[in-house]
């Protein structure tokens, strides 16, 4: 456990964030350098071959894995700037390269700072699932097959500006909610309530109940409007809608308990934010709060 410590009023990052930023930033200069003297493909093949050296050390090394990680995602952040800034059909991908890299850093970095104690080696959401991995992996297949068959299904390039605009704006508003909640804010479902846990209703709170979601929502679309992947955009718009629901109902069912009356006032004034996702329902929550408290009376 490494506590977050504070300088002159402003929070820090724990010793894993420091070592996870220095790692970030070695890596982008590493490939910074190395592009001046090699082509790209050269420069992240001795990326790789650094990559495997870190993750050889990782076994004899505990924090290794957050430099590993954070190495990684600095070197994908380095690559896809390179590919960016070359204007070629690549470009794009490029800019989704570096959105996936900073999406997961910046998931650990501000656990690091307004969160520390949740903060572990998942906090890069790395190994989020299996479908979120599949997910990724079809939508680069998809760009490829595309780009290789209908390459000019890869040229609108406003409608990619209007994807990474989609990007930017999902990205800040999930990591103001983040920074908003505080160490209120974990990454799972929580089943039980901690003696420190408030209900944040103000800032972005108070216009809507789950604005992490929310931001999650329109970075994922985003990425698939960015890459120009018609089949992609549907099924991650698709499956990311259902997997909230889902999500925002199992949440609210424990917030309910947890904050009872409050958590239903709030409830009823702010939205969810989330298009056809009202949440848990107001009868079902108000029969569970008489549940609950006639098994506590049993008690």
């Amino acid at each position: 456990m490494y506590p977050a410590s504070a300088w002159r009023g402003y929070y820090l990052p724990t010793f894993p964030g420091r070592v996870a930023l220095l790692s970030y930033v070695l890596s982008l200069l590493a490939a910074a350098v190395l592009s001046n003297y090699f082509s790209i493909w050269l420069a992240a093949l001795i990326e790789v071959c650094c990559f495997i050296a870190l993750f050889l050390l990782m076994f004899s090394i505990p924090i290794m894995k957050v430099v590993l990680c954070a190495y990684f995602l600095g070197s994908v952040f380095a690559l896809g700037l390179l590919s960016f800034l070359s204007g070629n059909s690549l470009c794009w991908f490029g800019f989704y390269a570096m959105a996936m890299s900073f999406f997961h850093f910046s998931e650990y970095m501000v656990t690091s700072i307004f969160n520390p104690h949740t903060l572990c080696i998942d906090s890069f959401l790395l190994n989020h699932s299996t479908e979120y991995g599949v997910a990724a992996i079809v939508s680069w297949v998809e760009f490829w097959v595309e780009l290789y068959f209908f390459p000019n299904l890869k040229s609108f390039h406003y409608f990619s500006m209007f994807g990474a605009i989609m990007v930017v704006l999902g990205e800040s508003l999930r990591k103001v909610s983040m920074i908003t909640a505080g160490s209120n804010f974990t990454h799972l479902v929580q089943y039980h309530k901690r003696s420190s846990h408030e209900l944040v209703t103000s800032g972005i709170y108070g216009i809507f109940r789950h604005p992490s979601y929310v931001g999650w929502f329109i970075w994922s679309v985003g990425t698939q409007v960015l890459l120009c992947n018609p089949v992609c955009l549907v099924s991650y718009a698709a499956a990311s809608w259902v997997f909230f629901k889902e999500r925002i109902y199992d949440e609210e069912e424990n917030l309910i308990l947890f904050f009872k009356e409050d958590y239903l006032e709030y409830k009823k004034k702010v939205c969810t934010g989330l298009p056809l996702i009202s949440g848990y329902p107001q009868k079902e929550a108000e029969a569970l709060l008489k549940l609950q408290e006639k098994y506590s009376r049993e008690l």
